[in-house]
C-alpha cells in the first residue's frame, strides 16, 4: 500500500488557481484576505484534508509551540501523573507536548536533549536519569549557554543553573518516621528501601528519617539501596527475609519500592497489615483492592503544571533568576 502524501500549500494554489503566497496568507493571517478568496481556499484545503506543519511554520517565524519533556520514568505512576498535568498546562497555554523516555540510558537522554534543540523547542522540562552530585552530562554546558529554556522536574543536575520544581524530600522523611513510631511503640527493627545510595532524593529523605530516630537508638534500620524501580526492592526483601523474621515496619522511598515490598511479603504468606508499613507516595488503585497503605504524599499534578508555569516565566523574561517551586508531600492513610 503507498504512503498518502501530504497535502501542501502549493497543492492547494494549484487548484484554486491562486499563488502559494495568496493561499499562505490566507491560512495564517485570514483577516487579510477577501472573504470570497478565503471561503474558496478554506473549502478546497477541506477537500484536499490538508493538515498544516506547525513545525515548519514555527521555524519560519522564528518561535515554537512545543514544549518537550524529557523523562526517564515514565512506568512510574508518579511520573505518569506529573506528565498529564504537564500536557493539560501546555494545552491551555496554547503549547503542546513532545514527549521523549528515555529508559534510564544516558546516551539516550543525550539524543534526546539534541532532538529537541533540533526541533527548536520552546523549552524543555526534564527530569535526568539520575541526580548523583557526579552525574554531569554532556549536554550540560550546551543547555546552559543556550536559549532554550529549561525547568528540571523532580530529579536535579548538581550546580545546574536551571529553575526547577523539586519535592520536600527531607520532610517526607520525617513525616514517615513520625508515622511509623506512632503506629508501631514496640519498633526493634526497620526495613528501609531506598532509590540509588548517593541519589539527593534518597539522601534527603533518609536524612530526615535518622534526624527522628536518633532519638530512639534501640531500632536496627536495615538499609537496602537499589533503583526507583520494583524489582530490586522486591529482592532486597526476599533476602531479607531469607535470613530474619518479618520486620517491624518496612519503608519504600517511592510506590514501585513499596510494591517491590509487598509482592516479597505476598511469596513468603506474610499479611501486609501484620507489620507497619509506609511509602513514599501513594500507590494507584490500592484502595479499591483493600491495601490502604500509608504514605507521604505529593502533588504530582501541581508539580507537573508548576514546571509548565515556570517554563512560561523564563519564555516571557529569559533573564529572570533562577526560581524554585517545593512540593510538600501529605500522610495519607495514617
Amino acid at each position: 500500500m503507498n504512503k498518502k502524501k501530504s497535502v501542501t500549500i502549493s497543492d492547494i494554489a494549484k487548484r484554486v488557481g491562486m499563488t502559494t503566497i495568496t493561499v499562505s496568507r490566507a491560512l495564517s493571517k485570514p483577516d487579510l484576505v477577501k472573504p470570497a478568496t478565503l471561503a474558496r481556499i478554506l473549502e478546497v484545503a477541506r477537500e484536499l484534508d490538508y493538515v498544516p506543519n506547525a513545525f515548519a511554520r514555527g521555524l519560519k517565524r522564528s518561535e515554537s509551540l512545543i514544549i518537550g519533556v524529557i523523562t526517564a520514568s515514565v512506568d512510574n505512576p508518579f511520573y505518569s501523573e506529573m506528565i498529564k498535568a504537564i500536557s493539560r498546562e501546555a494545552k491551555q497555554h496554547g503549547y503542546t507536548i513532545m514527549l521523549v523516555d528515555t529508559d534510564e540510558l544516558e546516551e539516550l537522554e543525550s539524543k534526546a536533549v539534541d532532538t529537541l534543540l533540533g526541533y527548536r523547542v520552546a523549552g524543555i522540562i526534564l527530569s535526568p536519569v539520575s541526580d548523583e552530585p557526579s552525574y554531569q552530562p554532556d549536554y550540560l554546558e550546551r543547555l546552559g549557554n543556550g536559549k532554550t529554556p529549561v525547568v528540571l522536574l523532580d530529579r536535579t543536575l548538581h550546580d545546574s543553573p536551571f529553575s526547577r520544581v523539586v519535592l520536600d524530600n527531607y520532610h517526607s522523611g520525617i513525616q514517615a518516621a513520625h508515622y511509623l513510631l506512632r503506629q508501631t511503640p514496640e519498633l526493634k527493627r526497620l526495613l528501609v528501601l531506598t532509590g540509588p545510595a548517593h541519589s539527593r532524593i534518597t539522601v534527603e529523605r533518609l536524612k530526615g528519617l535518622r534526624e527522628v530516630l536518633a532519638d530512639h537508638p534501640h531500632i536496627e534500620v536495615e538499609v537496602q539501596a537499589g533503583d526507583y524501580t520494583l524489582m530490586p526492592s522486591y529482592l532486597h526483601t526476599l533476602d531479607y527475609l531469607a535470613e530474619h523474621t518479618a520486620p517491624d515496619a518496612i519503608m519504600g522511598f517511592n510506590q514501585l519500592i513499596t510494591l517491590g515490598a509487598l509482592r516479597a511479603l505476598r511469596m513468603h504468606n506474610i499479611a501486609h497489615d501484620s507489620l507497619t508499613i509506609c511509602g513514599i507516595d501513594r500507590l494507584p488503585f490500592a484502595d479499591i483492592f483493600g491495601v490502604p497503605i500509608a504514605c507521604v504524599a505529593h502533588d504530582a499534578s501541581l508539580a507537573g503544571s508548576s514546571a509548565v508555569r515556570l517554563l512560561l516565566d523564563r519564555l516571557q523574561d529569559p533573564y529572570k533568576p533562577r526560581d524554585k517551586v517545593v512540593i510538600a508531600g501529605v500522610l495519607e492513610n495514617g
